[in-house]
């Protein structure tokens, strides 16, 4: 893809697996610019892939500016077998150019460089109905607290408050950080009970959280599914 310049950020388990929340992944998750130039330059890279749409709804712009995701396969001897999904538009997750502006790019191994989404863009993208994600999005926020909390500033602070998920470290990060903490836990109860070091209550109020968000992604997607039954019906 990048040889092609076409814009994108990589997300889903694969991104998850450059920031430690995952060990592997095989299919290839992408947020995709859906401006005209950028998706030609896409297209042209699947032609190189030999990857073919394999479902619903069309590669076309509307769909994508809708919410859907598209799906292909790649035929390529290189990566046969590869699924690639691309979106642009997801629930809660900020507009593409702001999820550029404020992307991780790494560098490869190979020396090749890779724009994924930021961890905290990743970890909103994750809360969905499906149970692999909360799992691995609890993973995404640990590693990142573990991995920085001897450097930090006050973006990251509020983002370890705002989507801590494992109890213990939660009590830690708002014992160490109270002024902050008071001022999140008026719009999360998990971590008014952080500061009380209650870990029963804070996983109680957990499962709220996940129970709203699970019930918000359904909502989001009863109308995008529908829409792809239409499609259905109306290709039979």
């Amino acid at each position: 893809m990048g040889s092609h310049g076409v814009r994108y950020l990589l997300m889903g388990g694969q991104a998850c697996v450059f920031y430690g929340g995952a060990e592997f992944s095989r299919d290839t998750d992408l947020a995709l610019l859906a401006s005209k130039p950028n998706l030609d330059l896409f297209r042209a890279a699947l032609t190189d892939l030999r990857a073919e749409r394999i479902a619903l709804p069309p590669f076309e712009p509307a769909y994508l500016d809708r919410g859907h995701a598209i799906h292909f396969r790649c035929q390529h001897p290189n990566a046969a077998g590869i699924r690639i999904d691309v979106m642009s538009v997801m629930r809660g997750v900020a507009p593409f150019d702001l999820l550029w502006e404020r992307r991780t790019t790494i560098e490869t191994l190979d020396g090749d460089e890779v724009d994924l989404l930021s961890v905290s863009d990743l970890v909103q993208a994750k809360k969905t109905q499906r149970d692999k994600d909360w799992p691995m999005l609890r993973r995404l926020v640990d590693v990142h607290y573990l991995a920085h909390r001897e450097q930090p500033t006050p973006e990251r602070v509020d983002f370890w408050l705002s989507e801590l998920r494992t109890a213990v470290l939660l009590i830690e990060a708002a014992a160490l950080y109270p002024d902050r903490a008071r001022a999140v836990s008026a719009s999360r109860v998990a971590v008014a009970y952080a500061l009380t070091g209650s870990a029963e209550s804070i996983e109680s109020a957990l499962a709220d959280e996940e129970r709203r968000e699970r019930e918000a992604d359904r909502r989001y997607w009863a109308p995008l599914r529908q829409e792809l039954e239409r499609l259905r019906h109306d290709r039979r």
